[in-house]
């Protein structure tokens, strides 16, 4: 909707005013708002509990913000028709950084071609990724989990019919969706649920629904099919979180995401995965098809890496160069797990449990086992693998056994280096914040959804978001906020690299969570989330002379159609993100919040756009 400025200068300047007199009067504008304070007439609740201005303290800094806001205008106003164009379909399921010809030209090999290479993968086309032409708005949760369109992920009929038996058990491919059998579907009896209750026996328990007595918060699932292990464990209140490698065709990461799912692209080539030492519960992996005796153990030692003491790892049927026949392991692979102080705890048919030592010295008493690694190992982003046994001397190894449950106590938090205080009055903000965000989005997304043009009226819960990324999550407040509130959906908590590294404290509290680069494209496939909230992210942005233009583009690619987007900040990147998501097609609205500080949100959600 235009506003009445804009209608008076249409008066004056015409239908299509010079693009540069646009230019300078909107950084004009934004240089006024930012001396003057001003404050829109947009009503809404405070949603801090102390208000804390921070406003530019000088004017050189202003200055120097409003030449990176005009030139960020500029940048985009090469576009005469102020909005940007479909990508071609070669693009509808593209994934940055994954680009194997210009890895291989640029000289890699041994796999490491398939591996996330974004140094390699400078493209800047900036074009809007289309959904595919059957694409669908996913249905509602939770029966979002259990049914999908077939036109919104990259799996044809050929290749779901030449899958394994498993498979088809598990899955039904009607004429325009496919189905996953639920947690109370009899056909489950010899599956996932049957299988889930054997991992739980091997590790002494007497039910799957007892992995919390054991420790067992959070797993990471490598190589999860189509997440129908991770969907059971989410059913107990387990945060499985899938990562699998790419795949230009029929993706395990799509799939799983399409069903509302945690998931992320990582492989086990040559980058450790970007997640903190002592990071997981449980490492499952079945039939992945990694060779973990490949490059002297590294693989083995990487998920020891980020297992916490006392923690799990279940293989089935494990893959080795060497192997002897099936339902065995071979030689390097045992040695390889007594280097690494892992108690063999059970073996049923082709199914292997192992237990991470609590005992950091046992690293150092055996004879021949691997060297400790020195320095810092608290952040992992998409380092070399390493040859060495990491976490060992850090303060939070504590055997998954002896922590206490539900949230961090002072005693968590001061292992983590976080004054109480400073936690819990984050908290009590993301408390307040959520009431207001739902408030405004409520009648929207978790009430009786409009009905689209040839759709049948929605069932309850009505439910239209399965997933959120907090693109800047701190501690997690938000994440644990919605939690609270009973609100049926999980969160990815990302904590931006330059930030303080907070990604141990989230995941300790059970979270999903990632480190990432905002500079570059997140590890996904486009359509991916339902939600996207940043706080503080476009000002991080800028100390990290990063573009908030690709931002942008990034955020509508991982985006689904008629998806939400909620950006807190100071005005002037906010008018700025304004200004380029019209551009994107994207409804955009910014609110006051009318507490005294110069902090707004920008309030968005992207068009279902097709061609």
């Amino acid at each position: 909707m235009r506003s009445a400025l804009y209608n008076k200068l249409l008066l004056v300047f015409g239908p299509r005013p010079p693009l540069n007199w646009l230019l300078l009067f909107l950084v004009s504008i934004l240089v006024l708002i930012a001396l003057l304070g001003s404050s829109s007439t947009n009503g809404f609740d405070s949603v801090t509990t102390s208000a804390r201005p921070d406003m530019f303290s000088n004017y050189r800094r202003l200055k120097e913000q409003a030449v990176s806001d005009y030139l960020e205008l500029k940048k985009l106003g090469a576009n005469p028709s102020n909005d940007f164009d479909l990508c071609g379909k070669e693009r509808e399921n593209y994934v940055p950084c994954y680009n194997v010809s210009a890895n291989l030209l640029a000289g890699f090999s041994d796999g490491e071609e398939f591996d996330r290479h974004c140094e390699i993968s400078r493209e800047h086309q900036y074009c809007l990724v289309r959904p595919p032409k059957d694409y669908k708005i996913p249905l509602t949760w939770p029966s979002g989990r259990d049914v999908i369109w077939s036109g919104n992920v990259k799996l044809s009929k050929d290749q779901f019919l030449s899958s394994g038996s498993m498979t088809k058990r598990l899955m039904l491919l009607e004429e325009n969706q496919i189905s996953f059998h639920s947690d109370d579907d009899e056909m489950t009896v010899d599956g996932v649920k049957d299988y889930s209750h054997q991992i739980a026996e091997m590790i002494g328990l007497g039910s799957d629904a007892d992995f919390h007595e054991a420790g067992v918060r959070n797993v990471l699932d490598i190589g999860c099919g189509f997440g129908s292990f991770g969907a059971h464990l989410l059913s107990l209140r387990l945060m499985a979180v899938c990562v699998a490698a790419y795949e230009s065709t029929g993706s395990q990461v799509q799939l799983a995401l399409e069903r509302g799912l945690p998931a992320i692209i990582g492989n086990f080539i040559s980058k450790q995965l970007p997640f903190p030492s002592l990071s997981y519960d449980m490492v499952h992996c079945t039939q992945c098809g990694i060779f973990w005796d490949d490059k002297d153990g590294m693989f083995l030692i990487e998920v020891d890496r980020i297992l916490k003491p006392g923690g799990y790892i279940v293989l089935t049927s494990p893959r080795s160069r060497q192997q002897r026949n099936k339902g065995s392991i071979s030689t390097p692979f045992e040695e390889y797990t007594q280097k690494l102080c892992w108690n063999l705890v059970a073996k049923q048919e082709d199914t292997f449990t192992w237990q991470k030592t609590t005992d950091a010295r046992c690293y150092i008493s055996k004879h021949g086992t691997f060297p400790l690694c020195n320095g810092d190992d608290g952040s992992s982003y998409y380092k070399p693998l390493v040859r060495c046994i990491s976490g060992t001397g850090s303060k939070r190894w504590i055997p998954i056994q002896n922590r206490t449950s539900g949230s961090l106590g002072s005693s968590e938090l001061a292992i983590h280096g976080i004054n109480p205080e400073d936690f819990y009055e984050d908290l009590e903000f993301w408390r307040s914040a959520l009431r207001n965000y739902w408030s405004l989005l409520s009648p929207l997304i978790f009430s009786d959804h409009p009905k689209r043009p040839g759709d049948e009226d929605p069932m309850p819960p009505y439910n239209m978001v399965r997933n959120v990324m907090d693109m800047s999550a701190h501690y997690g407040g938000f994440n644990t906020a919605l939690l609270e509130a009973r609100k049926s959906v999980w969160v990815m908590n990302v904590v931006p690299v330059g930030e303080r590294n907070t990604l141990p404290t989230i995941l300790d509290q059970g979270f999903a969570g990632v480190l990432h680069s905002w500079c570059e494209p997140f590890p996904t496939y486009p359509r991916t989330y339902d939600m996207l909230h940043a706080k503080g992210l476009l000002s991080h942005l800028a100390t990290e002379k990063c573009s908030m233009v690709d931002l942008i583009f990034e955020m509508d690619r991982i985006l689904r159609p008629e998806g939400w987007v909620i950006i807190s900040d100071k005005v002037a990147p906010i008018e700025t993100a304004r200004t380029l998501v019209t551009q994107l097609r994207w409804e955009a609205r910014v609110i006051d919040l009318q507490d005294g500080s110069d902090q707004r949100l920008l309030v968005c959600q992207k068009p279902f756009v097709r061609k």
